[in-house]
C-alpha cells in the first residue's frame, strides 16, 4: 500500500507482547495525524516474520513506522513527527523561536530521555532473570530519575512544554509512557498530571484504539510470556 498525494500511510505491527501494546512507535505518528485531523492508511506487517519486498529500503532497520506521503518516504518516528509539524499548522508554536524550542524538546525526548529509559527497560523486561540485572539496574534508575526531574522542572506549573500542546508533548508523553511498568513517574506529580492531560486528549485515544485494533496476528511459534 503506497500513499497517494492526499493520504499518507504508515506501517504498524500485527502483534506485539502485552507489555509493548500502546508503546510501539507508530502510535506517536498516529497521534500526530489524529491531532491534525488527517486521514491515513495503515500497512500492517508481521512483527517477527519476513517483511515485504523492498521494505528495508523504506525502513533500513525493518522496524515501524515507515511513512510515506506522496513522494516523501520517511523512517524514524521523531523525523516523521517533525515533518508533520512542519507541513501542517497546529503542532508547533507560531512564534519561530518557540517552534525551535519545541523541536529541541522532540530531540530531547528521544536522545536525552528515551535512551536512558530503554537501558532501564532492558534490565526490567528483557533481562530481569539474569543474576547481574539487579546490580545493573540501580545506576540506571538513578539516571532515569535525574532525567524525569529535569523534565518536571522544565514543565513547572505549565500544562505543556512549549506554550500550547505541540509535537514536543507527543514525543515526550509517549517516551515517558515507556516507564508505565516501573512506577518511577509517580514520584514526580508534575509528570503524572502531564501524562494524564496528554492521554485524555481525544486524538490520543483514537491513536491508541487504532494501534490496538491492528493487533490481530498471532505470536510467533514457541513464544513464551
Amino acid at each position: 500500500m503506497i500513499a497517494t498525494a492526499s493520504q499518507p500511510t504508515l506501517t504498524a505491527f500485527d502483534w506485539v507482547p502485552d507489555f509493548a501494546r500502546g508503546l510501539v512507535r507508530d502510535i506517536r505518528v498516529r497521534w500526530a495525524l489524529e491531532e491534525l485531523g488527517l486521514t491515513y492508511d495503515v500497512e500492517v506487517l508481521n512483527a517477527f516474520g519476513a517483511k515485504p519486498d523492498g521494505y528495508v529500503q523504506r525502513q533500513p532497520f525493518e522496524q515501524v513506522p515507515a511513512f510515506a506521503d506522496g513522494d516523501v518516504e520517511l523512517f524514524e518516528s521523531g523525523a516523521i513527527l517533525l515533518y508533520l509539524a512542519d507541513r501542517h499548522p497546529g503542532l508547533l508554536p507560531t512564534d519561530d523561536a518557540a517552534a525551535w524550542t519545541a523541536r529541541c524538546w522532540v530531540m530531547a525526548a528521544y536522545s536525552s530521555v528515551e535512551s536512558f529509559i530503554n537501558r532501564l527497560n532492558s534490565y526490567d523486561i528483557f533481562n530481569a532473570d539474569k543474576p547481574w540485572a539487579k546490580d545493573a539496574r540501580e545506576p540506571a534508575v538513578a539516571l532515569v530519575n535525574q532525567k524525569l526531574k529535569r523534565v518536571a522542572d522544565a514543565l513547572g506549573d505549565k500544562d505543556w512544554l512549549v506554550g500550547d500542546f505541540s509535537v514536543a508533548d507527543i514525543a515526550m508523553i509517549c517516551v515517558l509512557e515507556n516507564l508505565r511498568h516501573s512506577g518511577l513517574v509517580t514520584q514526580q506529580p508534575v509528570l503524572v498530571d502531564y501524562l494524564a492531560r496528554g492521554k485524555s486528549r481525544p486524538a490520543y485515544g483514537r491513536a491508541l484504539s487504532g494501534q490496538l485494533a491492528n493487533f490481530t496476528g498471532s505470536p510467533p511459534a514457541g513464544w513464551q510470556k
